[in-house]
Formats: structure tokens, sequence, C-alpha cells
């Protein structure tokens, strides 16, 4: 079996296959927090609703098994027992669930986000690899189209959204993935708040900055984590004005 292959299973995407890739969602920390690079990331509730919400919308069947607590609160002796005993370190409340499941029936009644992400031909999941910088680069393209990658968000205002895709790396997202697939990216996007969808096309000078941002986070790789690195991560330090 060939690695890309082997990379559409999630244990091996995000497991010690995938592990010698680095991903999109590497650059922060490169480029924040670069003593946390390699750590394993907890789960937040963030990144439990928009699993649930990628799941619904495109791998329904891993949506079905999808663990939750009927409280009101992750405070409850309920919901840390429930936890406890199946060994999560943080699940979903039925109130977050029913309020992702929410936001997945808007997207799929609307004519143009329903036509566009089940059009006939269109690929779900689907892993690439490439070399950016002399280092190995791992993606997974939510929806591969003929012609274009659709990458689904949620976010807390669309109304700013075109502001903080900056600031959450979609723009070097877009670079990675339109280097891994050779295709453009397109965001499909959904508010939490109003439910509110909107389409938002990366322009060449987003994309740009996208570049700029992993150019820098394979530089710092390379100097505390490469084959041949020129510091030690001990040595690393912010030095700003005030």
């Amino acid at each position: 079996m060939d690695i890309i292959e082997q990379l559409r299973d999630d244990n091996n995407y995000y497991g010690v296959l995938g592990k010698q890739y680095l991903s999109n969602s590497d650059i922060g920390t490169l480029l924040n927090n670069p003593q946390s690079y390699g750590k394993s990331r907890p789960d937040s509730k963030n990144l439990l609703e928009g699993r649930y919400f990628h799941q619904l919308l495109i791998e329904p069947e891993k949506a079905q098994v999808i663990p939750f607590v009927d409280v009101t609160t992750r405070t409850t002796k309920e919901y840390k027992n429930y936890c406890e005993e199946n060994n999560l370190e943080m699940c979903m409340l039925k109130k977050e669930k029913e309020d992702i499941e929410r936001l997945v029936s808007v997207m799929k009644r609307n004519i143009t986000f329903y036509d566009e992400i089940y059009r006939e031909g269109n690929l779900f999941e689907t892993p690439a690899i490439t070399e950016i910088g002399g280092l190995k680069w791992k993606g997974k393209a939510d929806i591969l189209t003929h012609d274009s990658i659709i990458d689904l968000k949620t976010t807390a205002d669309i109304q700013k959204f075109k502001y903080s895709a900056r600031s959450y790396n979609y723009d070097s997202q877009c670079y990675i993935y339109q280097t891994l697939f050779g295709k453009p990216l397109v965001f499909y996007v959904v508010d939490k708040a109003t439910a509110q969808l909107g389409i938002f096309r990366p322009t060449e000078e987003f994309v740009r900055g996208g570049e700029a941002k992993v150019l820098k986070a394979v530089e710092v790789y390379q100097k505390y984590y490469g084959a041949n690195p020129t510091d030690d991560i001990a040595n690393h330090y912010i030095e700003d004005t005030l």
C-alpha cells in the first residue's frame, strides 16, 4: 500500500506515519511557541465541534459514534464520570452537538452549498504529500473538486472572517494546500452564532502572505529541529519593544 492510501486512515495520518510530515497545524507552533513543537495537543471544545462539523458533512459514518453527555456544564460529576469511564480527555455536551447539527442543516439546505459540496465526482478527505523548503509536508483536502479545493470552516463572526483568517493561519493553509493539490482553495464558512453562510476566495496577496509564514516556519524548524540544527531550542526567546 502506498503512502497516500495509508494516510487516508486517520490513525496513520495523525499517528506515527503522519508525524514524519509537517502540516499547517504546525505553523502556529513553530512561529509562536517553537518549544511546543512535536508535543501532543489536548482536545478543546473548538476542536471537538470542528471535527463533528466536518464528519457530519463529509464523513457521516464517523459522526454516528460521536460521544456526548446531556449535562449543562463540564463541571458536573456526571460529565467527569462519563469521560473517566470512557477514557476521554474531553467530550461534547448535548447542546453543543445539537448546535453543530443545526449549522450543518443550514449549510445543506442552501442550494449553492449543497450542489458544490456534493457535486458528482467530488472526493472527500483526500490526503497528499509534497516538499516545501526541503521538508516533507502533508495535508488532507476536505473536498477536492475537478478545479478547486473546498475547505469547510465555522467562525465566531463571519463579518470578521476575512480579517481573522490570517490569525488562524488560513493563509498558510491556502499556500500549502494549493502546493499539494495544484488547485485554488476556497473557504465555505458558517457563522456559529447567526448561521449565516459565506464563500471566501483567497487573493494572491493572501496566499503570498501564507507562503511567507511557511518559509519562516521552515527556517525555525531547521534552526532547532532539522537534520543539522544550528541552535538548541532551550536558547529560544522572544524579543520585542513595548
